[in-house]
């Protein structure tokens, strides 16, 4: 007698779901992990604080004044005369664009007033400084 004829031979199956289910969770990780490992491409500057500040998400050109003075319309570096023809050119492409001017809060006073003049007379209206939360009292040095 032969008894593999009455064994039933099953063939071997994909489990489909369950690799699915790994697939999604390898995605999901990768996804998240990923996100700490992104560069930001700002400019460092140490922000004044403020108990106002809040954050906006609309579409924006940060316009930075940097310690030692340089201006940087968005990370491109230029002079100060350069500023209202920048700011001219990006409200010609989108009228509604926020100019976001960040300022270390150790830079001269003047350098601000003077950029912030320039983003004026280039017909901007819609004008932010940048600022910290300001959850503690600033010391002076951190």
């Amino acid at each position: 007698m032969k008894f593999n004829k009455l064994r039933e031979k099953k063939a071997a199956r994909i489990m489909v779901i369950p690799m699915i289910d790994i697939i999604f969770f390898l995605l999901v990780f990768f996804m998240m992990s990923t996100l700490y490992m992104v560069e930001q491409h700002t400019i460092p500057v140490n922000l004044p604080q403020a108990a106002s500040a809040q954050t906006d998400k609309s579409s924006s050109i940060a316009v930075t004044v940097t310690q030692e003075g340089r201006i940087l319309f968005d990370q491109e570096d230029i002079p100060l005369e350069m500023v209202r023809k920048r700011v001219q050119i990006a409200l010609a492409n989108q009228s509604d664009i926020l100019l976001v001017l960040r300022s270390d809060r150790q830079t001269e006073y003047g350098k601000v007033v003077a950029v912030l003049d320039e983003i004026k007379l280039a017909g901007a209206h819609r004008i932010a400084i940048a600022t910290e939360r300001k959850d503690e009292p600033w010391t002076g040095a951190r």
